[in-house]
């Protein structure tokens, strides 16, 4: 249940109401936009009584919320919400954001790659010290060794990092070491646990959708981890396992309106999960922008052919270079404003 309020209710009157709210045994999560402010109403809505309460002199009208989702749902919150990544990179609301780098942190060429990523007009470096693979015998990552080389590029660059927690054990030493963005990926996209515990944290967390997850259980992973107190999340669509076989996934590009639509949170979308192949990557990279992305995620490799992972859907720095420019061409016609 989420009550609007109208223009002219002053503090005093909100926190009041709010206090009546929580004395009925409910959370209130408060929500101010530039034209209205919104209370959402979560818990067992039975014990309010809705004619009751939109006869208060400050409220507008309720509205009942059928989806079960309530934090990352734009009916809480109708106003587009904005994550402070680091280093005064935002995305959300206007802001976008591309996330490059190779799939997993392999060495020194690390630091080749995210100075070339930085100049092509990538904000963001991505990076796989931890590495979910489905044959036990694949490369697993360097471990917090690959963390150390995120650190250092990221202390030379001033570009936020982006590399994903696998264990909730884990959480802590991405907390101690301040990786700027923690990611959750596809396999764990339903790690309950796991959600929990970056949900206790204050930092960013780009979640992936999972490999067959619906849009819903995609919003229903960020409720997990809004509900633990951490409303700094970004969505990614990344693909989802459909009978088709001739890419790697099929790149849902529906899901990024429709999450717009349903939800406040931004929309980061990753071509390279996606489609599987390099030869792909930038066509729909190019989509997710005009169909309204609010970031993508890249992955991009100085030689791709011996990479440890995902080669084959990496592009070289060269190939970057022309998508970006190609990328701003696209941002540049469907929203001149937020072009950098």
């Amino acid at each position: 249940m989420i009550a609007i309020l109208k223009k002219t209710a002053d503090e005093g009157s909100v926190r009041h109401l709010v206090s009546w709210i929580e004395k009925k045994g409910l959370e209130a999560h408060v929500s101010r936009g530039a034209n209205e402010i919104v209370i959402g109403l979560v818990g067992d809505t039975t014990l309010i009584d809705p004619f009751l309460l939109e006869s208060m002199d400050i409220v507008e009208r309720v509205q009942r919320v059928s989806e079960p989702f309530k934090k990352a749902n734009r009916k809480f919150h109708p106003e587009d919400s904005v994550i402070d990544c680091g280093f005064g990179t935002k995305i959300g609301g206007g802001n976008f954001q591309v996330i490059a780098g190779p799939c997993a942190v392999e060495g020194e060429n690390l630091i080749r790659i995210a100075r070339r990523v930085k100049q092509a007009g990538a904000t963001m470096l991505r990076g796989g010290a931890y590495k979910p693979r489905t044959s036990p015998y694949a490369c697993q990552g360097m471990g917090e060794a690959g963390l150390e080389l995120l650190l250092e590029a990221r202390a030379e660059l001033d570009m936020p990092i982006v590399t994903e927690v696998m264990d909730p054990r884990d959480v802590a030493l991405f907390v101690e070491k301040r990786v700027d963005v923690m990611q959750i990926g596809a396999r764990n996209a339903q790690n309950f646990p796991l959600l929990k515990e970056v949900g206790k944290t204050n930092v960013p967390v780009l979640l992936k959708r999972g490999l067959s997850g619906t849009v819903d259980e995609l919003l229903m992973a960020a409720e997990y981890i809004m509900s633990e107190g951490n409303d700094r999340v970004i969505l990614c669509e990344r693909g989802i396992r459909t009978f088709e076989t001739r890419t790697r996934n099929t790149f849902d590009l529906n899901a990024v309106p429709v999450i717009h639509y349903l939800s406040h949170l931004p929309v980061v979308a990753d071509p390279s999960h996606a489609t599987g192949y390099t030869r792909y990557v930038a066509p729909m990279a190019l989509a997710a922008c005009a169909g309204g992305a609010d970031g993508l995620e890249i992955e991009v490799h100085d030689d791709p052919t011996h990479a440890w992972s995902d080669g084959a859907q990496a592009l070289t720095p060269d190939q970057f270079d022309e998508l970006m420019e190609r990328i701003r061409i696209i941002r540049g016609a469907i929203a001149p404003e937020a072009v950098r």
